[in-house]
């Protein structure tokens, strides 16, 4: 069932108009389920190791405590649109360094496929993701990712390179809900975050049969992140029902629920959920609401003490004297009812005030470690100026060391060169001379000894 959320825009301009489409959407009443059972209508939980836990205003997706917890909410019903617009309203929480990432999904078959799943540990998925986390070390931010089924993000070394668009998004510690709205139609995809706009592509066009859903995890230092509403609007207007009528049926339904609940509860009267109702002999007797559209409803103790009367009705002097008696009794009673809720808020208001003290001794305490800080970071910065002093002067040192070594290897080297080239020893002129002039002497002896045997007298035997 959808429900005609506007259809004309300022100025009487007719519009496209929006309608609700209930088996996509939760959060947009008082209460997520309004039955109070631990469900959420036309969504399925699933976490590792243990699933979300929901309250009457929102879903926990991972809590405060302990870390490394996955959670997940996944659509049983696909989207069938192909305009629409979707509001998730979410909050994180976490201390200082706390860290982990919440994924939004409209992936086919995502409750099979990707369960409890990150963008950094899901392996091959259809659809698109939208994924905002402290990324980089950066106070917050949101990117979108595509795939087509064929690419196994699980395997990707750098996943965060795969990103089709971005923008800067401080998230955590808000003390608000946070909103991330997303628009497709067949001109353009849209992702606005608190009513300003992230990025948008002419170039995306998400086909019918996708589930949403969101998953989040944390890390050893844990965020907890919240989700309090999942809305999706649809163009599409087969079957719409106008807004009026479809909230007076949620009134309608919601009243009747209740009324049932009082009725199976025993030992209350049985009334409705406002005005006025009957006691035992038949007299109006008014009663209060409390809670989200009167959830609890106890009797009036400052009405319903003494029914009214007609002054006229009183005509014996006992029976206005009973009368008055009696009134005055009750404002007695009223004043000490008064009386004592005033001191129990006062109590109340001591404990505050010394739970208030003790935070405030913390707060001081921690201001103190502040101051320490400020002093080491003193001696840091004097530590870092006394290095400075100790390079400088150790590359001065250097420097004359450098300049020394090269003025004495230099003189030494030029001295040596000297002293090599006058103490050398002669060259091989002269032997070579000694070895020629023996040679010739040898052969001018051995001419002369063949000339005089030559001419001496011959014997003859």
């Amino acid at each position: 069932m959808r429900l005609l959320a506007g259809i004309f825009a300022l100025g009487g301009v007719a519009e496209a108009a929006q309608y609700l489409v209930n088996d996509l959407s939760f959060g947009f009443g008082p209460r997520i389920n309004p039955d109070g059972r631990n469900t959420i209508p036309h969504y399925s939980m699933q976490g590792n190791p243990n699933v979300p836990e929901l309250l009457s205003n929102k879903v926990i997706l991972t809590p405060p405590a302990p870390g490394n917890q996955r959670g997940a909410v996944w659509a049983d019903k696909p989207l069938e649109y192909t305009a629409w617009t979707t509001d998730i309203d979410f909050r994180v929480n976490g201390p200082e360094r706390g860290s982990g990432l919440l994924n939004i999904w409209l992936a086919k078959d995502g409750a099979r496929n990707i369960g409890s799943q990150s963008i950094y540990t899901v392996g091959k998925f259809e659809g698109l993701v939208l994924v905002v986390n402290q990324h980089g070390g950066s106070a917050g931010m949101i990117r979108g990712f595509l795939n087509d089924g064929t690419l196994d993000y699980s395997m990707r070394t750098n996943v965060d390179s795969l990103a089709f668009g971005h923008c800067w998004f401080a998230y955590r510690n808000l003390g608000r809900p946070s909103q991330i709205k997303l628009r497709h139609n067949s001109q353009n995809f849209k992702v606005e975050v608190d009513g300003r706009l992230c990025f948008e592509s002419d170039k995306i066009h998400i086909p019918t049969g996708y589930n949403f859903g969101l998953s989040a995890a944390s890390a050893e230092t844990p965020d907890s992140f919240e989700v309090f509403k999942v809305v999706v609007l649809s163009e599409d207007d087969i079957g719409a029902v106008p807004q009026q009528q479809q909230q007076q049926q949620q009134q309608q339904q919601q009243q009747q629920q209740q009324q049932q609940q009082y009725q199976q509860q025993p030992g209350e009267n049985q009334k409705p959920l406002g005005g006025t109702t009957h006691d035992e002999n038949g007299q109006k007797r008014p009663y209060m609401s409390f809670g989200r559209s009167g959830q609890a409803a106890i009797p009036d103790p400052y009405d319903n003490a003494i029914p009214d009367v007609e002054a006229n009705s009183i005509t014996a002097s006992k029976a206005q004297f009973e009368d008055l008696h009696t009134r005055i009794q009750s404002m007695n009673h009223h004043l000490s009812s008064i009386f004592r809720s005033v001191a129990q808020y006062g109590g109340i208001a001591d404990q505050n005030h010394q739970e208030v003290s003790v935070m405030l001794g913390e707060m001081k305490g921690l201001l103190t470690k502040l101051d320490r800080f400020a002093s080491v970071e003193n001696k840091l910065e004097n530590l870092e100026r006394e290095v400075r002093s100790m390079r400088s002067e150790l590359t001065a040192r250097l420097k004359e060391s450098e300049h020394s070594i090269k003025y004495h290897v230099t003189d030494k080297h030029e001295d040596l060169a000297g002293h090599v080239v006058k103490h050398a020893a002669p060259g091989h002129t002269k032997l070579y001379v000694a070895i020629v002039g023996s040679q010739v002497v040898l052969a001018g002896a051995y001419f002369f000894y063949k000339r005089r045997k030559a001419g001496g007298p011959k014997k003859y035997l």
